[in-house]
Order: structure tokens, then C-alpha cells, then sequence
């Protein structure tokens, strides 16, 4: 039994605010998910052609600051950073692929939780209300976020298997259910040159997303597949650039609420974690279909 949130501002007034909106949502799915959160938050974006690494280490002393000056050095380009409780955030102009490549080599121990242009994952073990103060969540800016809290039934409790799951440039996906075949698409994927980091089925489906995206699919296209190749029962709401995107499975039998004003489109596992928002009172609030795709985009 896992919690899921999601809050998507169409209202760029409300950006400041991101942070501050969100974490009374996180923390309400407490209950449903207590041994690990986190979130991933679009806002902050480089330019073009530049990348955002959000990236882990299990030495919190671990010397942020060596690694990127080796990475200007190594890439001949300009190289900023923050450390942000336990990861830190590197920012590149370089392309993604020369970025993550200079990681494999120089600093394999580094774990990449996140790059594109826009995300930047935090996620820890722990109490939501704590992974929120830790990484100081209710003062975050940006335009769209989303969350999970976990209660582990396939896998460790750890960092790395907690939610989000990013396997693709300002790609993630979080997840309430089971998927029974992802061993065998684990593999098929692998033989496409997918590359996952645990054991958690949630990661298998973001690797399937970002495979179908990589061959061309628009996000709409790569859902509706997941629906023919993906067996078992979920919710999904994945994150991107641009937005956001729900979907539940044929049977949709884990609970899902959406709820949208002028002002933002907010998604929960449960309509308690959305009680908080501006407006709420006055929302169109439903329970998103079996098999219906919902997404919200802006554009670039």
C-alpha cells in the first residue's frame, strides 16, 4: 500500500508557492506509505543544451565540490552546484550523455537519481513530514510535483527503491500497485539497452516509458502501449517537462482522486491529502477511468 500525489500549476502565480502547497499532500499519505517518500520537482531549468544532475552519495562528507571541478576540467565547460541535505544538484552545460558518462567513469560510486532539464528527485527512508523538513520541500519553487510515500512489499527498504523512478531525461514515474511480468520485461528491456539500479517493478515501467519515448512515441502513445504490455494492477502518474500524466489500469482497483480548478490540477491517492488547497470547496473533483489517459502539458 503505497500513497501517491501529484499538483500541477496552471497558475504560474502560484509557483513560489509549489513547495508549500505540496507538503501538507505529501504528509497526509503518511499512513498509507511510512517507511520511505520523496518527490520530484520540475522548476529551476537550464538552458538548452545544458543538464540538471540530481546525484547521491552514502558519504554525506563526500566531497561535492573535488568531483566538480574534475567534471569542468574533464568537460571543458562550466560546472554549478548546491548540496541539498543528503544529494547534491550539478549544474552542466553539457549535454546529458557527456555528463552521465563523465559520472560512470570518474565517480561510478555516484548515483544518478535524475537528469533533464528541469527535474531534480529527492527521496530518503523515513517519515514523510521528516523527508520534507530534510530537504526543505515547503519552500521549493516550480511548476509541477509529484510525490510518493512507500510501504515496501517487492523489494528493500532503501533509498534507491523508494519513489520516484527516473530512467530518462526529466522523465519519473510513482506507483500504487504490482506488476506481475516485470521480470521478463526487465530483461527485454535490458537487451534494448535500458539500465536499471534496483529491483523495484515501479522502476521497470519507467524504463518502459522512456524506451517507448526514446522510439518516438508521444507520452499519449507510449501509455496506451503500457496498457497492452504491462500486466497487473496500478495507478501510475508519471512527471515530465511539460507536465504530468495519470493512468490507471483496466481493473483500477487501487483508489485515485483528481481534482482541477483555473489554477492547478492536483491528484491523490486519497481526497483527505487535498483538502489543504486553495479552492478545493469549489473543484471539479473525480476518480479518474480505468484505462483513460489524462494529461496536462504547457507549452515550451
Amino acid at each position: 500500500m503505497c500513497g501517491i500525489v501529484g499538483l500541477y500549476l496552471k497558475n504560474k502565480a502560484l509557483e513560489s508557492r509549489l513547495g508549500e502547497l505540496f507538503t501538507p499532500m505529501l504528509i497526509a499519505m503518511t499512513d498509507r506509505g511510512p517507511d520511505s517518500a520523496g518527490f520530484a520537482i520540475y522548476g529551476d531549468e537550464v538552458a538548452d543544451g545544458s543538464v540538471k544532475l540530481t546525484l547521491h552519495h552514502v558519504d554525506e562528507s563526500y566531497d561535492w565540490g573535488a568531483l566538480a571541478r574534475l567534471m569542468q576540467q574533464s568537460l571543458a565547460c562550466a560546472v554549478e552546484w548546491f548540496q541539498n541535505s543528503k544529494v547534491a544538484v550539478f549544474k552542466v552545460q553539457a549535454c546529458a550523455e557527456a555528463a552521465t558518462a563523465f559520472i560512470e567513469e570518474h565517480a561510478a560510486d555516484v548515483l544518478v537519481l535524475s537528469a533533464g532539464q528541469s527535474i531534480e528527485i529527492l527521496k530518503a527512508v523515513g517519515l514523510p513530514e521528516s523527508i520534507a523538513e530534510t530537504f526543505n520541500l515547503p519552500a521549493m519553487q516550480g511548476s509541477h510535483i509529484i510525490g510518493h510515500t512507500r510501504m515496501a512489499t517487492e523489494s528493500a527498504v532503501t533509498m534507491e527503491g523508494s519513489h520516484p523512478f527516473s530512467t530518462g531525461q526529466d522523465l519519473c514515474l510513482v506507483h500504487n500497485g504490482s506488476l506481475s511480468n516485470h521480470n521478463r520485461l526487465r530483461e527485454e528491456l535490458q537487451r534494448e539497452g535500458v539500465e536499471f539500479q534496483t529491483e523495484n517493478d515501479s522502476e521497470v515501467a519507467a524504463g518502459y516509458l522512456t524506451l517507448r519515448l526514446q522510439k518516438g512515441d508521444s507520452l499519449n502513445q507510449a501509455l496506451e502501449s503500457a496498457l497492452n504490455d504491462l500486466d497487473g494492477f496500478f495507478t501510475f502518474t508519471i512527471g515530465t517537462r511539460d507536465g504530468f500524466a495519470v493512468l490507471r489500469d483496466p481493473i483500477a482497483c487501487k483508489p485515485a482522486v483528481l481534482a482541477e480548478t483555473d489554477d492547478y490540477v492536483a491528484m491523490a491517492s486519497e481526497y483527505q491529502a487535498l483538502t489543504t488547497l486553495p479552492g478545493i470547496e469549489d473543484a471539479k473533483v473525480w476518480e479518474p477511468e480505468p484505462e483513460t489517459i489524462y494529461v496536462w502539458e504547457r507549452e515550451q
